[in-house]
C-alpha cells in the first residue's frame, strides 16, 4: 500500500480532535470493562462506571496501570480481543520477573503500521525510499514495528536485524539506503566502524535516521548526523502502547509527533499522580484509544518528559513530546541526589576529546555511595599524554559535578575498551545492596 500523509486526521483542528478522542475514549472503557476483569475491578474499586466518562477530559477519573499489573496477569490476562482474533503476540525484555505480554489484532498491526508509516512520511521517506532496519527482530516490537511501517507506505525493507557489524555496513552501502532505523547507541558504533574501515559517510547513501528505544541528548544527535551523513529524528514508542511509531519527529527536529488519535499522552507527577501544569515535566501516560487487543488505560511509562503544546511548523496539530531526560524508575539516587546517565551523557558527548562511550558504576564503601564513569577518549587522543589527560580529568570530574550535584571518579580509557551494545546500551552497573 503507499501511503504518504493523512492530512485529515494529523491536521484535524484541535477541538475536533478532542470530540474523536472523548468518542474512542467512551469505546475502549466500555470494551475493557465489559472484557478484562483486572480493569473492572479497579473501576468498581473506586465506584467508577463506563458511562462516568463523557469525553476526553474525564480520563483523570480512570485508574492507572502498571507493569505489574501486566506481569501480575501473565499471560494473557489483560487482553480484551479473544485469542482467536489475536495475529501476534510481543513481550518486553523483561529484565526482572515476568515478560510483559502484549496481543495485536490484525487492525491493531494496520493502526502500528500507519503510525509508524506517517512520522517516516514527516521526514521524507516515501514510496522510492530503502530503509535499512538494525533493530532486533522478535519479541522485541523495534525491527517489526519498523518493517510493518515502512511497507505500509510501499517502501523497500531491509530487514538486516541487529548485529554484524560490517555486514550492516556493506549491505548499506550496497543496497544505496536512504533511511536507517537502530537505536542512537547502535548508530554511534557504525559511524565509528564505518570510519574504522577506512570509509566516510560519502561512501553511504543514507538522507535520514530514526532512532529511539533508549534515551538520547542533543548532543548525540549531532554525533549521529555528523558520523553517518543524515538527519536523526527520534522515534518513541514502547511495547506496550504498540512499540515504534507512537511518535516521530517531523522534518523540523522539534520533538516526536505523538498519533494522538490512537495514543493520548498525559504527564503526572510521579510522586502524587495528580497531572502536571501544562508544559511541566513530570512522567509520560499512555491511553490506547483504538486498540483491542490489549487496551490500555493510563499505563505509566516511567519514562520522564513533558509535551509541547505549541503548533508545529509542519502544520501537524499533534502534542509533542520534549526529550526524555530519565527513567522515573531508573533513576539514580547517589547521596540522596537523584542523578540520570543522560545529565552525564550530555556532559562527556559536548567534548570532542572524548569519544560518545562510557558506562557508570555504582557501590557503596563504608556506607559511603561512590561513582566511577569509564569514558572512552577519541582515537585521535594518545593515550600517553599524561599531562593533558589529568588536565582532562579534572574538568570532566568538575563538569559533571556540576551538572548533577555529586562528585564522581573519572576514569579515562583508551578507545575500544568499553564493550559496544548493538541493541539497547546498558550504561549503569549499580552493585549496592540497598
Amino acid at each position: 500500500m503507499s501511503y504518504v500523509f493523512n492530512k485529515e486526521i494529523e491536521c484535524m483542528p484541535i477541538e475536533e480532535k478532542k470530540v474523536l478522542q472523548g468518542k474512542r475514549l467512551r469505546d475502549v472503557v466500555e470494551r475493557v470493562y465489559n472484557t478484562v476483569a483486572p480493569y473492572r475491578a479497579k473501576m468498581d474499586e473506586i465506584g467508577l462506571k463506563p458511562e462516568d466518562i463523557n469525553s476526553i477530559d474525564d480520563i483523570v477519573k480512570l485508574p492507572f496501570t502498571t507493569k505489574t499489573d501486566l506481569r501480575a496477569n501473565y499471560p494473557f490476562g489483560m487482553f480484551s480481543a479473544p485469542m482467536d482474533d489475536i495475529v501476534r503476540i510481543h513481550a518486553s525484555s523483561g529484565t526482572t520477573g515476568k515478560l510483559t505480554v502484549v496481543g495485536l489484532t490484525q487492525r491493531d498491526l494496520d493502526d502500528w503500521s500507519e503510525a509508524c508509516a506517517r512520522g517516516f512520511a514527516a521526514c521524507g521517506v516515501t514510496k522510492q525510499s530503502i530503509i535499512h532496519i538494525a533493530y532486533g527482530y522478535g519479541l522485541f516490537t523495534g525491527g517489526l514495528g519498523a518493517h510493518y511501517g515502512g511497507e505500509f507506505m510501499g517502501a523497500t525493507v531491509v530487514p538486516a536485524s541487529s548485529g554484524n557489524t560490517n555486514r550492516q555496513i556493506m549491505l548499506m552501502k550496497d543496497f544505496k539506503a536512504d533511511t536507517l532505523c537502530c537505536t542512537p547507541s547502535y548508530a554511534v558504533y557504525l559511524a565509528d566502524e564505518l570510519r574504522k574501515m577506512g570509509l566516510t559517510p560519502q561512501d553511504l547513501s543514507l538522507k535520514q535516521g530514526f532512532f529511539g528505544a533508549e534515551p538520547w541528548t542533543e548532543e548525540m544527535r549531532k554525533k549521529i548526523e555528523e558520523g553517518l551523513g543524515l538527519k536523526a529524528y527520534d522515534i518513541y514508542g514502547l511495547s506496550e502502547i504498540t512499540g515504534p511509531g507512537v511518535a516521530t519527529e517531523c522534518e523540523y527536529q522539534c520533538g516526536p509527533h505523538v498519533q494522538d488519535d490512537l495514543f493520548y499522552p498525559e504527564i503526572i507527577d510521579p510522586v502524587t499522580l495528580q497531572p502536571v501544569k501544562e508544559g511541566e515535566e513530570g512522567e509520560l501516560v499512555f491511553t490506547t484509544l483504538n486498540k483491542q487487543g490489549i487496551p490500555l488505560i493510563r499505563y505509566r511509562t516511567r519514562d520522564l518528559c513533558s509535551l509541547i503544546y505549541e503548533p508545529c511548523k509542519c502544520g501537524r496539530t499533534s502534542l509533542r513530546l520534549a526529550r526524555i531526560t530519565g527513567r522515573s524508575d531508573d533513576m539514580l539516587i547517589i547521596r540522596g541526589v537523584n542523578v540520570f546517565p543522560s545529565q552525564i551523557e550530555s556532559v562527556l558527548i559536548k567534548d570532542k576529546r572524548i569519544s560518545p562511550y562510557y558506562h557508570i558504576t555504582i557501590d557503596r564503601i563504608n556506607n559511603l555511595d561512590i561513582m566511577q564513569i569509564d569514558v572512552e577518549l577519541d582515537r585521535g587522543v594518545a593515550f600517553d599524554e599524561v599531562q593533558e589527560i589529568e588536565i582532562l580529568k579534572k574538568k570532566l570530574t568538575a563538569d559533571i559535578a556540576s551538572a548533577i550535584g555529586v562528585t564522581a571518579k573519572v576514569n579515562l580509557v583508551s578507545a575500544g575498551s568499553i564493550k559496544r551494545s548493538e541493541g539497547k546500551a546498558v550504561y549503569v552497573t549499580d552493585n549496592r545492596k540497598i
